[in-house]
This record gives C-alpha cells, structure tokens and sequence, in this order.
C-alpha cells in the first residue's frame, strides 16, 4: 500500500489520480422480476449484477413488524433466487452482513474492515456501509479500496456539499478464474437530502473511475436517491458509464424502486421513479436488465425492489 501522507488537498484532480492507488483497504473473507429480456443464466460468457438496498436494521420498523428479522429470511431468498454473480448492497448494518454472509458462504464480502464512520459501537446512528459481494469460485480478488465522498475523501466518515450524512465508495479489482479477464465493481449511496451533495458525490465518483483506460470494464451498482432525468447522472454519463436498464428498454421511466413497503399503486407512490441502477462502461454490454418485484409469503425484502442486469465482458 502506498503512503497517503502527500496527499495534496490543494488539488483535487491529483488527489483523485491517486485514489485507485492509495485508497486501498484489507478486504473481509467470505463471510418477481419485471420487464427481464430471455437471456440464459447459463451463458459463461455473462455476469449476473444485482443492486440492492436492503434497509437498514431499525427498531422503528421491528415496531410494526417490518424490520430485519422480520425480513431477513426473504431477503436472502430473493437475492439467491437470482443466481448473482456480483452485488452491490446498500444500506448495511455489521448484523445484516453477518447474517448475509451465513447464508451465501459461497460469496465473498468486502466493505466492513478498514476505519469505521460510527464512533458508536452499537445501535443506528445514520451511518450504514455499501459493501460488495462476489462469487468466489468465479472470481479472484486482486485489489480494492473504499473512498468518501467528500472534498477529503481519505478520511474516514468525511462530510461536504451539505450532505446529511457521510457517503462512501467502495470498489473490488476481480479477476474472471476461467478467462483471466480483469474489471472494477463500484458501489455507492448517494445522498438522500442535499441537490448539491448529489452532483459533487457523482462528479467524484466519475473523476476517480475515469483514472483507468476508457475501454477498461467498470460495472456501477448503486441508490442514487435521483431518477434518470436528474441532472446527478451528467457527469456519470460524461465519464462513460450507460445504464443497463436503458440500454435494453429504453429512456421510458419504468417506475419506482423506492417503495417504502407501499403497494406500487399507492397514490405516495405517484410521480416517484427508480432510483437504484446498474451502469457499465468500457469493454462490457448489457445483454437484460429488470426489477426485482418478488414478494415471498407477501413479505417486502427491502423498502426497495432490486435490480439486476446480465453483462458481457467483450
């Protein structure tokens, strides 16, 4: 790992040259759908990405029998349902990784060591984490890293732009085991309350992620708590990154994702979109895309359906 000591805050395109070096972190070992194209699972040749904002642990939702351990057993079913590949999580708790990571012991987890945000040692104080998963029979993890999204965003729980909480990236270097072939998963949370924070927080993201060649495979994962016609995805599209799920049904808003355990014909649900995507740029095609609508037993695994695409690596 390099030395992080010369960090220059006086520039902040150097800095971000340096983050795909220096913002590297020790990674944790292993611990419905709608609107889907008929692609096969069973095609080598693609990875199965899925987003999901799994909520976090709260007492207030134990209170009226929607809290984790009322969901938890469905939200696992539903993301094994998918055969996943890769997964980019939000809003995670260490209990909900524990408990994820009992129960898929065939993926790899990364996101939880390295400085924490919370000085708290127990309870929900705002701060969740975006960790990843990958499938460790498929893939070799080379090199990963987290960074914040800030204007100092090599220190850890780092606040700017008036966000209402501290964000985070992080991102895993994978090597494919059967072809040798090398891509970037990133996976992020924007925030929720300021317009501003939104932009600056995608604008870094797009800056570090367009330190690497532009036909080098990068696959985004995320909340953007913005929908499509946001200007949030301007320097997300300047940098090279395309939706998947526009790219196989087109620029239609297809509907909410955040649905805070409303029926999706509920008039709170008016006038809302999606809001989590999966974006890819360089030497990689989305080949389908949907959302995740699956409700076992009436059970809602998250306050937001998933999303899932299926992507080649050309």
């Amino acid at each position: 790992m390099k030395n992080t000591s010369q960090f220059a805050m006086a520039s902040r395109r150097r800095m971000i040259k340096r983050l795909g070096a220096v913002a590297l972190a020790p990674f944790l070992p292993a611990m419905g759908m709608a609107a889907v194209t008929a692609v096969t699972k069973k095609d080598s040749a693609i990875h199965k990405v899925l987003t999901c904002n799994i909520r976090v642990a709260l007492p207030e939702d134990d209170a009226i029998g929607l809290g984790w351990n009322a969901r938890k057993e469905v939200c696992v079913q539903v993301i094994k349902k998918q055969q996943p590949d890769l997964i980019g999580f939000q809003e995670v708790l260490k209990e909900q990784a524990a408990y994820i990571q009992q129960h898929m012991p065939q993926y790899a987890l990364f996101g939880f060591d390295g400085p924490e945000m919370d000085a708290n040692p127990t309870g929900y104080h705002g701060i969740a984490k975006n960790p990843i998963m990958y499938l460790k029979s498929r893939y070799e993890l080379l090199t990963a890293g987290t960074y914040w999204l800030s204007e100092t965003p090599l220190v850890a729980g780092s606040m700017s732009w008036n966000t209402a909480r501290a964000r985070h990236v992080n991102w895993v270097r994978l090597k494919e085991i059967k072809t040798g072939n090398e891509f970037r998963v990133v996976n992020l949370h924007l925030d929720h309350k300021s317009p501003e924070a939104k932009v600056q927080q995608a604008k870094l993201m797009a800056m570090e992620s367009s330190q690497y060649l532009p036909t080098f495979p990068q696959i985004l994962t995320g909340d953007f708590n913005s929908t499509i016609a946001s200007n949030v995805f301007e320097p997300v599209k300047a940098a090279g990154f395309a939706d998947s799920y526009a790219a196989i049904h087109g620029d239609a808003e297809p509907g909410v994702t955040a649905h805070g355990f409303e029926p999706e014909e509920s008039p709170r649900l008016s006038g809302k979109g999606k809001i989590d995507f999966i974006f890819c740029k360089g030497n990689c095609k989305p080949l389908a895309a949907g959302i995740i609508k699956d409700k076992p037993n009436g059970i809602f695994p998250s306050d937001h359906f998933f999303v899932q695409a299926e992507i080649s690596l050309l």
